[in-house]
């Protein structure tokens, strides 16, 4: 990546972090290292402390105050010692806090594994643990000597066809609540940042349950939205407009964007490039290009990498994209270069939280 500044409205994607290798090396204390890969080894705790907190709802418990682990327990049905001890763990990690003599309260991170709340990550990290996310990492030193997703070497199949497996229902659903949660974090910058001037159909491209598409509706009531998804996912879609109230104005579609996509002013692409490779993304964009209304225009959101070298939390995003997909996350020249050739020209990029960006695009 040879530029991380947006020329059009000068947003910088760089961080403000200092890297010297040369220098790093001729004052590297072996010791302190040591500790560093101990505490990044460490990882797989951490990420199974937040999975039991999660699958026991301590968070909800919690959620009516301070209580100690022994009452969580008994209200959980779990293990009274076990589960003083994943609490105690989790405050290790600011999860909890420990008011004394085993009584633990939450935290403002804590808060954010209750369900059911604005800005919960619950269901993300259940579905990140779960049995299709965890089975797949097993074989990711192969996936990066082949260059390619071992997914199906893991579960028999690609992770989509995986979650549309009747026997995986409540996976894929709990997937897809992830995802409408983690959109959760984006939209609303998103919403707030996008221009619907000219605009009266909006299409969502592998939307999911909608949030996006139905957030932006709820903001401009001159607006039609669509979901265009696949068979199994669509009727969440349905049953979430519902829910806000906008099931006249709104449509969900079963269908193949790889095959074509309805015609729309607008079309939103949330979180779907990166899980393809760049000739499924220009198919992707090319069958939007090909069905746009004259003067349509696209938002992409989706991480941009910065700066390499410097911390980032896209080059690690880019690992499970390899780890369970043939997709990848991108920086702003391979953006354009994908862009271009598909009949689109970006225009404008933004931060819209979470560390997503918000790339708007014009047909060319």
């Amino acid at each position: 990546m040879t530029d991380t500044t947006d020329s059009t409205d000068g947003t910088d994607m760089s961080r403000d972090v200092d890297v010297d290798n040369d220098a790093d090396v001729a004052t590297s204390d072996p010791a302190a290292d040591a500790v560093a890969v101990f505490e990044m080894l460490v990882g797989i705790t951490v990420i199974q402390t937040l999975r039991g907190m999660a699958a026991l709802r301590i968070a909800d418990h919690l959620a009516d105050g301070v209580m100690t682990a022994e009452e969580v327990a008994e209200r959980e049905g779990s293990h009274p010692r076990a589960t003083y001890r994943l609490m105690r763990a989790a405050a290790s990690l600011g999860m909890l806090s420990h008011e004394g003599q085993h009584r633990f309260g939450l935290t403002g991170r804590g808060r954010l594994l209750r369900a059911d709340v604005p800005g919960s990550l619950r269901s993300l990290v259940l579905s990140q643990t779960s049995h299709g996310h965890w089975q797949s990492w097993e074989h990711f030193p192969e996936a990066v000597r082949q260059g390619s997703s071992q997914t199906e070497k893991a579960l028999g199949t690609d992770i989509f066809d995986y979650y549309a497996q009747p026997q995986n229902a409540e996976e894929a659903a709990l997937f897809a609540e992830s995802m409408g949660d983690l959109s959760d974090m984006v939209t609303r910058g998103a919403v707030s940042a996008v221009s619907t001037t000219g605009v009266s159909t909006v299409v969502d491209v592998g939307g999911s349950n909608g949030a996006f598409v139905l957030t932006l509706m709820a903001s401009d009531p001159r607006l039609s939205g669509q979901v265009l998804d696949l068979p199994h996912v669509v009727e969440g879609a349905h049953r979430e407009a519902e829910k806000r109230g906008l099931s006249d104005r709104f449509s969900a579609v079963a269908g193949d964007f790889f095959v074509a996509v309805p015609p729309a002013d607008l079309y939103l692409v949330k979180t779907v490039l990166h899980d393809w490779d760049d000739e499924q993304c220009a198919t992707i964009l090319r069958s939007c290009r090909s069905a746009a209304n004259e003067g349509g225009r696209m938002l992409v959101v989706e991480m941009v990498i910065a700066e390499i070298g410097k911390p980032d939390l896209a080059p690690l995003s880019d690992m499970a994209m390899l780890t369970m997909t043939n997709g990848m996350e991108r920086d702003l020249d391979e953006f354009d270069a994908l862009f271009e050739a598909s009949g689109w020209r970006r225009s404008t990029t933004y931060p819209v939280g979470g560390g997503y960006f918000g790339m708007e695009l014009v047909a060319v």
